[in-house]
């Protein structure tokens, strides 16, 4: 039937078929027995972890012994990111002789979930085994999930390197199947490539999938200048809880606050592209207090404000920048009207606070110098205090900065008088917030 005259005939339908109310239609009456369909949500804030690893890889526990954690622990949304794999097979099964930490935990995995759930080799007689089946995360996720309360989003550790040697880590978030590491010949190269296999899969499924950048200074694989060029890369890793990803630098190298300036400052100045954002995740890859304390959760986190708990309302949250990293401080609120920033932390008693504003200004001094090993490799560039200069510097649980309008971007970082829960360093790092980069509006042109 031809489209003209099939809508045609539809609008005269219209007309002639009385239009019938919910009220008067069978369909829509209550037996009393189902759960009336959720009212319109109210900002909130939800506390998630983008990067964890299970047996899976190489992590200690069994991947449900750690979602439960996160759960029972105050999360409301668990990225599962195993390196290069995504949990999905449902007949995968580990080796007990060959994975100690899997048979080490596995008494604690039974006590928790019991015999009914956990699967191993033996006969129903046999009193000793040597597998463990793995639950792909299909299988194991009707256990924790519930409807705005706890989420989990499929996600991936693509681990790489560059055609140089140099480590390139990223997560992708909201995937539907695993996705190689691409590949490069440089660093840069890499993230690219990994990016566009992202988007790949993004277009053929139909679905936003978030990727970000894991651990710039993890063997010293990315620097500032890399990740600045590569603007498709809206999102990396300012604070990553693990032992060896040098958040705090080195003398020849910048720490992670330090690079998300230059970063900014390039890409704002130079290549006329929007900021990038930054988060705070665990990484965790043991879960126990033993001597593997450089991996623990619950050092770092996301707080992300959305309606609702779905993959979907936290990433575009996350695009958005309506979100804080955070390692231990909490904040009521933070907000940017255009004009003035600010934020109000939610206090903790005998713990004092500092809140800075960094930016970068209009008409700032572009020089840098290069940084070189001892070997006389050149690995990075030094900038003048220029880029990413403390804007302002306050104590107290408020603080607000109002914009002159000559700066290329504002962020704030909250810094606390203790150190995280679970310290890795010594000295131990302190409990930080970080919120997203602004910009002023732009200007009307003369």
């Amino acid at each position: 039937m031809p489209r003209k005259i099939a809508r045609r005939l539809c609008l005269l339908l219209v007309g002639v078929v009385p239009m019938i109310s919910p009220a008067a239609d069978p369909f829509y009456e209550s037996s009393g027995g189902e759960t009336p369909p959720p009212p319109a949500s109210e900002l909130r804030w939800w506390k998630g972890n983008l990067h964890t690893h299970t047996l899976w890889s190489d992590g200690e526990e069994y991947p449900e012994m750690i979602v439960d954690w996160y759960k029972r622990n105050g999360y409301q949304f668990l990225a599962l990111s195993d390196h290069n794999v995504f949990a999905e097979s449902e007949n995968f099964w580990i080796e007990l002789a060959r994975r100690p930490a899997a048979a080490h935990h596995f008494p604690g995995y039974l006590a928790r979930f019991g015999k009914d759930w956990v699967e191993t080799d033996a006969a129903d007689d046999a009193s000793t085994f040597s597998r463990v089946r793995l639950k792909p995360l299909h299988e194991f996720r009707a256990l924790f999930e519930e409807p705005g309360r706890f989420l989990l989003i499929n996600s991936e550790e693509i681990t790489d390197r560059s055609g140089t040697g140099k480590s390139v880590h990223m997560n992708a978030h909201n995937l539907n199947e695993v996705i190689p590491p691409q590949g490069g010949a440089t660093v840069r190269e890499t993230i690219q490539n990994n990016l566009n296999a992202v988007k790949s899969q993004s277009e053929r499924i139909g679905r936003d999938i978030l990727p970000h950048l894991n651990h710039p200074n993890w063997e010293w694989g990315v620097t500032a200048e890399d990740l600045a060029y590569v603007t498709d890369e809206r999102f990396f890793e300012v604070f990553n809880g693990v032992l060896g990803v040098h958040n705090e630098g080195d003398e020849l190298h910048a720490d992670t606050d330090r690079i998300w300036d230059i970063i900014n400052t390039i890409r704002i100045a130079e290549l006329n592209a929007p900021p990038i954002f930054g988060l705070a995740v665990d990484d965790a890859h043991h879960y126990h207090d033993t001597a593997f304390h450089n991996h623990l959760p619950g050092r770092g986190w996301i707080f992300v404000r959305s309606r609702y708990l779905t993959p979907e309302h936290i990433i575009r949250a996350l695009r958005a920048g309506d979100f804080y990293a955070s390692s231990g401080v909490t904040l009521r609120d933070f907000q940017f009207d255009g004009e003035t920033y600010q934020l109000e932390i939610e206090p903790e008693e005998g713990v004092t606070y500092v809140t800075e504003f960094f930016g970068t200004r209009q008409g700032f001094d572009p020089a840098s110098e290069p940084v070189f090993d001892a070997a006389g490799v050149e690995l990075t560039h030094r900038y003048s205090p220029d880029v990413g200069e403390v804007l302002q510097r306050s104590e107290g649980t408020r603080a607000s900065y109002r914009l002159t309008g000559d700066e290329l971007y504002v962020r704030a970082r909250v810094t606390a008088s203790v150190p995280i829960k679970y310290p890795y360093s010594d000295p131990p790092a302190p409990r930080r917030a970080w919120t997203q980069p602004v910009q002023p509006p732009a200007r009307p042109a003369n």
